[in-house]
């Protein structure tokens, strides 16, 4: 399983955590497993056409890469959901 970094702004989804845990081969899966747990923290993260929504990026073992929904994920990485930082 993968631990999962529930950003604050999504906590009110997951019960307050802030970690949980969910398994799955890749963000896409891990995501799905999340949702089955706690509903509708998929719809915060994936729009309807499958893709991450705008200003939202994951992370796996600190890293974003472009492979977004399609990142493999191992047995005990760290998944971080990223929340964009507005201001100016």
């Amino acid at each position: 399983m993968a631990s999962v970094w529930i950003p604050a702004t999504m906590q009110h989804l997951t019960a307050g955590e802030a970690v949980v845990q969910a398994p799955g081969g890749t963000v896409r899966e891990v995501i799905a497993r999340l949702d089955e747990q706690y509903p509708g923290i998929q719809a915060a993260i994936v729009q309807d056409d499958g893709r991450l929504r705008p200003g939202v990026a994951v992370a796996v073992n600190g890293y974003v890469t472009s492979l977004g929904l399609f990142q493999r994920v191992e047995t005990g990485s760290d998944v971080q959901i990223v929340p964009a930082i507005g201001g100016g």
